[in-house]
């Protein structure tokens, strides 16, 4: 158990590793209630957040419909990222990280103000993520027939509302799967239920092995209230039609966009046996420096792969910094795996060995 976010958090249940291969070859299940969910109220709740956020709500026209934003402030700097579905008028529902709650909160309800908006947190709700290539399967085959047909006729990215559960076809992994928010008290039976049909318990690391291999940011790591969209991969988060909506932090992204960032964050490949960590320095010859955001060992790739943080005329090699020592990676586009597929070129070794790396 590891502290994260003001949470007491599992890193794994047993072996890290295994978890991680049982979410791309079957199926795994995690305690994300650490999450902060979030419902707004007021006739003027899709205003507000066509200016709070930098994706455009006003694109989900159906109820259950979901999108990916970032949260900026007026430099442009990234306070949250967030999925924000929209329930029903005059309603949409937020789901932000557990380490900014408080902040997102506060910031949200500041902004929400002149709307006459209502931001309510939702501490009665837990969540588990069910993810994998079998989990639609086997949380379908847990729910009544009507809310099973439900769930797995929901397209990508959408949710349901089934009585007090709200399923969403969601994740953080690069897997099919669910993620469920369902009342505080019906999680433990849930959650041993999917336990009883082989779906296995999966704790913080293996989440971020899944993640990273999906090619998906943290918070905290990627991107900072300090870093802005175009320069953490996220320019496709954001919603630059119509020229009028005039979003926090538009002013300050809008030269960026025209002039280039002069910074992008890329995926990194090292065939050496090493392991890429958070903040190991990055050369690139010519060019000038990056650092490392994300590094860790894949073990559907049987190597070791990063996201970092590198000058925007970055060519197909690099250089990191592992523990004292100058080795050679290869720059490549995120992700790495989706969907239990490997993605980029290997050299050197056969996918998915998931073999020791020592450090």
């Amino acid at each position: 158990m590891v502290d994260f976010g003001g949470w007491d958090m599992p890193l794994n249940y047993g072996s890290q590793i295994e978890e991680h291969h049982a979410v791309r070859r079957t199926a795994g299940v995690f305690d994300v209630s650490h999450m902060c969910v979030a419902d707004t109220s007021g006739a003027r709740s899709e205003e507000f957040l066509r200016q709070l956020l930098a994706n455009d709500v006003a694109r989900l026209t159906d109820a259950g419909q979901a999108l990916y934003s970032c949260m900026l402030n007026p430099a442009g700097g990234i306070l949250d990222d967030l999925i924000v579905y929209r329930r029903h008028a005059g309603q949409f529902r937020l789901v932000v990280n557990a380490g900014t709650r408080d902040k997102d909160l506060a910031w949200m309800r500041t902004a929400a103000g002149p709307f006459d908006v209502q931001i309510s947190e939702r501490s009665d709700l837990a969540m588990l993520a069910v993810q994998g290539p079998q989990a639609r399967a086997q949380l379908a085959a847990l729910l009544p027939a009507a809310a099973a047909d439900a769930a797995l006729a929901l397209p990508g990215f959408c949710g349901t509302q089934q009585g007090e559960w709200f399923i969403a076809r969601t994740g953080y992994t690069g897997e099919d799967g669910f993620e469920v928010m369902l009342p505080n008290g019906a999680a433990v039976e849930l959650w041993r239920q999917l336990n009883a049909r082989g779906v296995r318990s999966c704790g913080l690391g293996a989440r971020d092995t899944l993640r990273l291999e999906a090619g998906m940011n943290l918070y905290g790591s990627d991107m900072t209230e300090s870093t802005h969209p175009l320069e953490s991969g996220l320019g496709w988060t954001i919603a630059w039609d119509p020229p009028q909506r005039q979003f926090t932090g538009r002013a300050a992204l809008e030269p960026i966009r025209r002039s280039g960032s002069p910074r992008r964050l890329v995926g990194l490949v090292l065939d050496e046996r090493a392991v890429m960590r958070s903040h190991q320095a990055v050369a690139v010859p010519g060019v000038g420096a990056g650092e490392i955001t994300s590094g860790s060992f894949s073990p559907t790739m049987g190597r070791s792969i990063a996201l970092a943080r590198v000058p925007a005329a970055t060519g197909a090699t690099v250089t990191v910094d592992v523990r004292g020592k100058p080795l050679p990676a290869r720059v490549v586009k995120p992700p790495f795996v989706r969907h239990g597929r490997v993605l980029v070129p290997l050299e050197n070794q056969q996918q998915g060995q998931g073999a020791a790396v020592h450090e």
